[in-house]
């Protein structure tokens, strides 16, 4: 069964998670430069100023934010931010993208360009307070996640509608050369934000498709789960038990937008998800 978790409809919502000592969601309308949140007190959203799209928690009151002009570290309580580190801000034309945390205490971040730019693009690293660039001549980052132990990460790059996979030495760093993991050429579908369960699945969602696709290890599809909004864009497990899935949405590029496109939604995935972890900064 899935619900309408929150009815505000993001012309592109992205960066769902899960804060667990916030026991709050958390996410983005990256166009509409605002982080939104849905908490104890009902519906929350700051103001950022610039195109925002992913986060991670530092702490109870402190969260780290990727803009598109760098990592900040970011204030709950009053609003206020930090640089930690520029990213691409001398290149006005890019924008952050998808990230998450990863096990190790680090935080991955993709960029793009503001107008789909083939390949000028790339995925970071930031970790023990430096970034990284990892992979370069990335069009659009997405399905940025980990596996449970930390020893492999996941991305796509949805215009190319492949997701890779990479193994991660001990440190979290990329230790092998990337391999496919999923190629949705054959089914004319578009990877876009994915996270991982407890039992080291992926869930991915698909743009233009209006469903989630969880996958095995292997790669074999194993559930699909539909959505009544067409563009959905990254899920993410929270609550209590992290046994419910949230999925964002946008209605950026839709002629004929429905109702529900661009709000966020919330369901029963029927597994469980893994603690957000904590950036270290």
């Amino acid at each position: 069964m899935t619900d309408i978790f929150d009815d505000r409809a993001c012309e592109l919502g992205e960066g769902p998670f899960w804060h667990p000592e916030r026991q709050q969601l958390f996410w983005f309308d990256i166009l509409g430069n605002r982080m939104l949140s849905r908490g104890p007190d009902g519906q929350v959203s700051w103001e950022m100023g610039e195109n925002a799209s992913a986060a991670g928690w530092i702490d109870r009151e402190r969260l780290l934010i990727a803009t598109e002009n760098g990592l900040f570290r970011f204030d709950l309580a009053t609003g206020s931010r930090t640089l930690l580190v520029s990213l691409e801000a001398d290149t006005p034309e890019t924008r952050s993208n998808d990230g998450r945390a990863d096990p190790m205490g680090g935080f991955w971040i993709g960029t793009m360009g503001k107008a789909a730019q083939p390949r000028a693009g790339a995925i970071y690293r930031y970790f023990d307070g430096k970034l990284e660039r990892l992979f370069p001549e990335i069009t659009i980052p997405n399905a940025i996640c980990f596996a449970p132990d930390g020893r492999r990460a996941y991305y796509a790059d949805t215009p190319r509608q492949r997701i890779w996979t990479v193994a991660l030495d001990a440190q979290g760093w990329p230790a092998a050369a990337s391999e496919v993991f999923a190629d949705l050429r054959g089914e004319a579908k578009y990877p876009d934000g994915a996270v991982v369960d407890a039992q080291g699945a992926l869930w991915v969602a698909q743009w233009g498709a209006g469903r989630v696709v969880r996958y095995l290890r292997d790669g074999r599809v194993d559930r699909v789960i539909d959505l009544p909004a067409r563009n959905l864009t990254c899920p993410c497990f929270g609550g209590a038990e992290l046994n419910k899935m949230f999925v964002t949405s946008a209605w950026v590029g839709l002629k004929d937008r429905a109702a529900a496109d661009g709000q966020t939604f919330a369901l029963d995935p029927g597994c469980t998800g893994l603690p957000v972890p904590r950036v270290q900064i």
